[in-house]
């Protein structure tokens, strides 16, 4: 992948994130002030579409943001190139992925 293309992947995927990280972050501040318990979120996430839609996004983007970071970050530390290490940051976007779609259906 190319710097140019990672670099946009990363401000796209940052910019879909920085939202949903806060409205996560209020929902849990709402939940917690309003004393809900697991079983009282759960209830409320599985009787509205709004939630999966909202989730799946997130994990979409984490999946693409975290790995390009951490691409950058150990390219510059540790000098690591080559399609060997992009292979392994594409198991990773893969494995962040598949976590978080996962606790999304248990949300669904």
């Amino acid at each position: 992948m190319s710097d140019a293309l990672s670099y946009m992947l990363q401000r796209l995927s940052a910019a879909i994130l920085a939202p949903l990280v806060l409205i996560h972050l209020g929902l849990i501040l709402y939940a917690v002030e309003g004393g809900l318990s697991a079983a009282e979120i759960l209830a409320r996430t599985r009787d509205n579409l709004i939630w999966p839609v909202l989730y799946t996004l997130f994990v979409l983007a984490v999946a693409v943001h975290a790995p390009l970071g951490l691409r950058n970050i150990l390219r510059e530390w540790l000098g690591w190139r080559g399609p060997l290490f992009d292979g392994l940051l594409a198991v990773f976007s893969l494995g962040l992925l598949a976590i978080g779609l996962r606790a999304v259906v248990a949300i669904s």
